[in-house]
């Protein structure tokens, strides 16, 4: 097996030394501008055009490109991590640590590792042989709001016409992936004594009748939709997290739900969240009960690349794998969006993404940079 070089591993061990913890709750979230600095500096000297753009306070993207011209190629990573809880870890999740085959650290294959490989492949060239250029882009936020890249998409610029983003994918290509959309349901009716139901108006039972009409909703999604690629081939919804009352002996005032629901290709995200709501709002109106929502996520779209693209079939050729159809989301779809045929390809396992003890296995190191390198001969010289 080829050793990774010791100036990859370097820049490998000190975007896992700074944090960038990404999450819903403001007393965890962090800042990305350390990481973004640090990348910065590194473009920069590689000879890249470095753009840092604002995202949100203390939020930002780099858009680092090299050599001249239009339809070029994008490697693209996130540069946050999930929270971590670092007495569940073996060593320091801040410290990139080499136990037998593997480097340790919170985000070693999901995903700052990617960037650091995209820049050493990037450093055997030179801008001059670049008939297309090759663009490097870090995004904020990926693991709560997808701000980044949705910015990136509102903009509307053509940052290139082919796309990588390196998520954990054990360099498998990955061409669909289902949508998500994340929803908080919350009922408010009225307390009381539960001695006399005619007391109050209970959320607890507003709620239940939600929940029935929810899963018959779901069932009629699962007839009506089916896609046999991905391995679960059908919508799903999950009811995750309910909460509603205070004591047995009160009527429930207030009901609240989250629900998580990942659906296929070719659904409208806007109609399925509107049909939540709509079923909510008419159990409200029936109950004389109040009824409100919050998007837990603003919703992530479903991606879906041509089997028949020319990226997808490159790719199926030097890897020697079929693309396939995964149900975890990604920025890929704001990349489509914006006109770039897409792939999710990465080393690492998603299996060990958001986990305690998260690995990047040495001997996809080497391959990645090398399938990196073959991308960029391809489509920018």
């Amino acid at each position: 097996m080829t050793k990774p070089s010791p100036e990859l591993i370097n820049m490998v061990s000190q975007l896992i030394a700074t944090p960038s913890v990404s999450c819903v709750h403001p007393e965890l979230d962090m800042s990305n501008e350390p990481v973004i600095d640090l990348l910065a500096n590194w473009l920069e000297t590689s000879g890249f055009n470095v753009k840092k753009q604002l995202v949100n306070p203390g939020k930002y993207n780099l858009i680092a490109t090299l050599g001249q011209g239009s339809d070029g190629l994008i490697f693209s990573g996130h540069t946050d991590t999930v929270p971590c809880d670092e007495a569940l870890w073996q060593s320091s999740p801040f410290k990139l640590t080499r136990r037998d085959d593997r480097y340790y650290g919170l985000g070693s294959c999901d995903m700052k590792s990617f960037i650091a490989m995209a820049i050493t492949a990037s450093q055997r060239f030179k801008a001059e042989q670049f008939t297309h250029p090759l663009t490097i882009i870090a995004t904020a936020d990926e693991e709560t709001t997808m701000s980044g890249a949705r910015l990136l998409a509102e903009n509307g610029k053509n940052l290139g016409r082919y796309c990588i983003i390196g998520e954990p994918t054990d360099l498998t290509p990955v061409r669909e992936h289902k949508g998500i959309i994340m929803e908080s349901i919350h009922f408010t009716g009225q307390s009381g004594h539960s001695s006399d139901p005619s007391l109050g108006n209970s959320a607890l039972e507003a709620m239940h009748e939600y929940i029935q009409q929810l899963l018959i909703y779901r069932g009629q999604l699962q007839q009506q939709f089916r896609n046999s690629a991905f391995e679960v081939s059908t919508p799903t919804i999950n009811l995750g997290h309910i909460h509603g009352g205070d004591n047995p002996n009160r009527i429930c005032g207030e009901c609240e739900l989250h629900i998580d629901l990942r659906f296929l290709p070719g659904m409208n995200i806007d109609e399925l969240r509107e049909k939540i709501r709509s079923m909510a709002t008419e159990v409200a109106s029936v109950r004389e009960q109040q009824v409100s929502f919050t998007a837990l996520l603003m919703g992530v779209p479903a991606m879906h690349t041509d089997s028949h693209s020319q990226l997808n079939e490159y790719l199926q050729e030097i890897t020697e794998k079929q693309s396939q159809s995964v149900a975890f989301g990604t920025e890929a779809p704001f990349y489509n969006e914006m006109g770039c045929e897409t792939i999710v390809m990465g080393p690492g396992s998603i299996r060990q993404a958001h986990q305690p003890d998260e690995f990047l296995p040495i001997d996809q190191i080497q391959p990645t940079v090398k399938l990196l390198e073959n991308l960029i001969k391809r489509f920018c010289c």
